[in-house]
């Protein structure tokens, strides 16, 4: 079994944030592969599924993302799993926006949802670290991530959404190479090395000295011969 866990803060005020882009990849995941509706349970929005022949379960904090690590500790406890069995979705502000990477362990940097998470589990959880791009100074980062993705940031967005839950399968058999080629395609889809193929030309027409020869002669070789002669 594997915990899928995304981050961000509850209600509607909050649901289009950066902050929130964890939850908006949890939601793609669920309507993607067919999971359960969602539930209230472990102070989160849980819900389940299959995926790759491993049993799924998506979960989303309802505690404010400070307090993140309450509901992870509180799933892991009950469904008896141990940290390497958990992945973190999660905005990051040190990636370019539309990039993603995976990481296992590793620090917080300074991110509150993990710093809450850390201190309920411990380190060793998995993380996809979903890049949003930084506002440029350390003071303005908390109106940064508290602000929904801008009109023009859409188009990015949708495809490392998508690219998420297509390589979901793939993260949940561990499988982080084959995850961010899954991400790859969609956010980066490779250019054909092909030009596009011509059609064929059309053949010329023949004159009409041409279709003649070509029309079978079923003359005896005695009957040509003659004819040169006339």
């Amino acid at each position: 079994m594997k915990l899928f866990v995304g981050l961000g803060n509850p209600g509607a005020k909050y649901a289009g944030n950066r902050h929130n882009i964890g939850f908006m990849a949890l939601d793609q995941i669920a309507s993607d592969h067919g999971f359960s509706p969602w539930k209230s349970k472990f102070q989160a929005q849980l819900c389940e599924g299959q995926m790759a022949g491993e049993k799924v379960l998506l979960l989303k904090p309802q505690t404010f993302m400070n307090l993140s690590g309450q509901s992870v500790g509180e799933a892991m406890r009950f469904y008896k799993l141990t940290p390497d069995a958990v992945t973190v979705l999660h905005d990051e502000l040190d990636l370019a926006p539309g990039k993603a990477r995976v990481k296992q362990g590793g620090g917080h940097a300074g991110h509150n949802g993990l710093r809450s998470i850390h201190s309920h589990i411990g380190a060793d959880y998995g993380r996809v670290r979903l890049g949003i791009g930084h506002p440029g100074h350390k003071d303005a980062v908390a109106g940064y991530v508290l602000r929904d993705f801008a009109k023009a940031e859409e188009a990015w967005l949708d495809d490392l959404l998508r690219g998420i839950s297509d390589g979901a399968p793939y993260l949940a058999k561990g499988d982080g190479g084959k995850f961010m080629n899954a991400v790859a395609l969609r956010v980066a889809p490779p250019r054909s090395s092909k030009s596009a193929q011509k059609p064929p030309k059309e053949a010329a027409p023949k004159d009409s000295a041409t279709q003649d020869a070509a029309v079978e002669d079923n003359r005896s070789a005695m009957e040509r011969l003659l004819d040169k002669f006339k």
